[in-house]
């Protein structure tokens, strides 16, 4: 990887890491493979007793196969601190730009130790997993080797942790051939949010097998952190809308209620088939506790900017209302019909909770289309769930079948809610005229006067407000109008140092932006754009102003690039599937010769001379 990464190696700042530093990365990495290779061997020949130790200890404390309950522990913590790392930079990363290089932001650490965690928790399930000679033939385990079967959870959580790994250092070859994207949405980035979120996912199969094993006796314990993982599960979904959390978002806000509509019913719904009454509410409580801490640690505790969060609440008291007059033992029924109470009462939640809480409101302009699409995803995202729970349920509970068409209409459905916002431009021909006023004891700030042309320019808008971010903290100024087409800003707005201050506004499919004040980058070779007193300036493409430090590049190569993201994509999905199928289809279940408990080091001696 070092030797692929030094071709693109340039060593500035804005265009990918020091060429040193990939390289004491990827030794760093194979070192750390090596070893646990290594460790993986000595426990299967014996040479080693800790995993059997640590797994022991696990299964007195857990009452589950030390296969289930050792990774489980082990993946938890690490999404603890990757989940933390995550909200953190990007807040960093709002407030002071770009960094230095990899490993002079402290947060890129939490995020990098706890995907690695993840995947050590999956390779640890295999690990354990394989080591169990009794496990039957029937049973949803795969088949690996001659004699060994791993746990599909397991499986399923190393790959989204390796995948999500991965995301590092094609995100640095990403930087390298198309400059520094300071956005959440670029696919690199998604491929290591995705890797964190859905190997929550990955977890609840994985206890899901514990739990069907037939030496399992589950203790009190691990039975109350069955709604904290659900809870979990919807934490990780919504970190897809982090950039909605903290207002920068660089796509239309239809985008928002679809995400979050979806993610509603994707995990709600199995937590009330799930948990039985009360469940979706209590995966919300859980997920308003880790969200909420993690606002008052990264707003207040470090200083940076506060995320903000949906609430859920709505929609997890509609899902209980429809509890009362429709079987949760048909899943996907349940899940279809509770995916309109979602999107109706729900969505009428959430609107009502952006003006509450959320820095960017929902606008009337999102109607009708915020409306149809966000019910249309929380219907969609309802039958998934409801896919979910089904998996999920116990093997002598009753399943609802589903049909080639419901599953095939509700793939669509997902596809065609997450695609049609996507198109941007910057079609509309509009210009500001601009009257800056310093702000009395304030040095570098100052108080707006906009003067749009057209006047209708900002009539429609689904937001429009002026940004300032990058330069040690972030500002959103909604602008009050005064006259026909003629605004002032509501908060003052700092126009020197490093801050990056501009009008945003998006209407339709324009997204558009205008520069009241850009700082010079010597980097990339950026001039500076003042903040004269008065000025008049045209609206131009809001991403280009976002995404300052992009290179411009052939659509061959960044086509290319992103149709093979998308690939792994597809084929990371594709897999989850599989392994939500083969759970749904047979339990995990162990032969009762089995005590489906670590081996001794006499019995894995024996294991490795067969």
């Amino acid at each position: 990887m070092s030797g692929t990464l030094m071709l693109f190696a340039d060593g500035e700042p804005a265009a990918g890491a020091a060429i040193s530093d990939v390289i004491v990365a990827s030794l760093v990495g194979l070192a750390m493979l090596v070893a646990f290779v290594a460790f993986g061997y000595a426990h299967r020949s014996g040479r080693t007793g800790l995993l059997t130790k640590l797994g022991g200890f696990s299964e007195r404390v857990s009452g589950l196969p030390a296969w289930a309950a050792l990774p489980a522990a082990v993946a938890g913590g690490s999404l603890l601190i990757a989940v933390f790392g995550f909200y953190a930079d990007v807040a960093s990363h709002i407030d002071d730009g770009r960094d230095p290089g990899p490993f002079a932001n402290p947060f890129h650490y939490f995020i990098i130790f706890g995907l690695l965690g993840i995947a050590l928790a999956g390779a640890l399930s295999i690990l354990i997993g394989t080591s169990d000679e009794g496990n039957s033939e029937e049973n949803s385990a795969v088949r690996i080797g001659k004699g060994g079967r791993a746990p599909v959870g397991g499986i399923l959580m190393l790959i989204c942790g390796s995948i999500a790994v991965a995301g590092f250092p094609l995100d640095d070859v990403w930087h390298r051939i198309f400059g520094q994207d300071v956005t959440l949405w670029s696919p690199t980035h998604l491929q290591m949010v995705g890797g964190a979120a859905l190997s929550t996912l990955a977890l609840m199969v994985l206890m899901t097998e514990g739990y069907r094993s037939p030496t399992a006796n589950p203790s009190k314990g691990i039975r109350f952190t069955e709604p904290v993982l659900i809870g979990a599960f919807l934490v990780g979904l919504s970190a897809f809308q982090a950039e909605f959390d903290y207002s920068v978002p660089q796509f239309r806000l239809l985008f928002h209620p679809v995400l979050l509509m979806l993610c509603a019913g994707a995990a709600l719904v199995p937590a009330r088939i799930r948990l039985g009454a009360g469940g979706a509410l209590k995966a919300v409580l859980t997920f308003i506790v880790i969200r909420g801490t993690l606002s008052l640690a990264i707003g207040p505790g470090l200083g940076h900017t506060m995320p903000h969060f949906p609430l859920y609440l709505a929609e997890a008291l509609a899902i209980e209302a429809v509890a009362r007059f429709v079987s949760t033992e048909r899943q996907l029924t349940f899940g279809a019909i509770a995916g309109v109470a979602i999107g109706t009462f729900g969505l009428a939640g959430e609107w009502i909770w952006s003006h509450l809480w959320m820095t960017m409101p929902w606008t009337s302009a999102l109607v009708p289309e915020g409306i149809v699409f966000g019910f249309i995803a929380a219907v969609a995202g309802g039958v998934l769930g409801g896919y979910i729970a089904r998996a999920l349920t116990e093997p002598s509970s009753p399943r609802q079948v589903g049909s080639f068409a419901l599953a095939a209409a509700t793939t669509l459905a997902i596809l065609a809610c997450m695609s049609i916002p996507l198109p941007r431009s910057a079609d509309v021909n509009a210009s500001a005229s601009m009257e800056l006023t310093p702000v009395d004891g304030r040095p570098g700030w100052v108080d707006a006067r906009i003067a749009l042309d057209p006047a209708t320019t900002a009539e429609g808008a689904e937001w429009f407000n002026v940004t300032a971010w990058q330069g040690g903290g972030s500002v959103i100024s909604e602008p009050i109008e005064t006259a026909p087409g003629v605004y002032t800003t509501s908060d003052p707005i700092p126009v020197n140092g490093e801050w990056k201050s501009l009008i945003r506004l998006q209407r339709d499919s324009s997204v558009m932006a205008l520069p009241i004040y850009m700082p010079k980058d010597a980097v990339i070779g950026a001039s500076e754009v003042p903040a004269e007193p008065s000025f008049t300036r045209r609206f131009g493409s809001d991403q280009k102003l976002l995404l300052r430090e992009a290179k411009e590049v052939s659509s061959v190569l960044t086509y290319g690039a992103s149709s093979a993201l998308t690939a792994i994509a597809i084929l990371w999905v594709l897999t989850l599937g599989w392994g939500l199928r083969r759970l749904d289809r047979v339990g995990y279940q162990p032969s009762a010769s089995s005590t489906s408990r670590v081996t001794s080091r006499s019995r894995a001696s024996s294991l490795t001379t067969r």
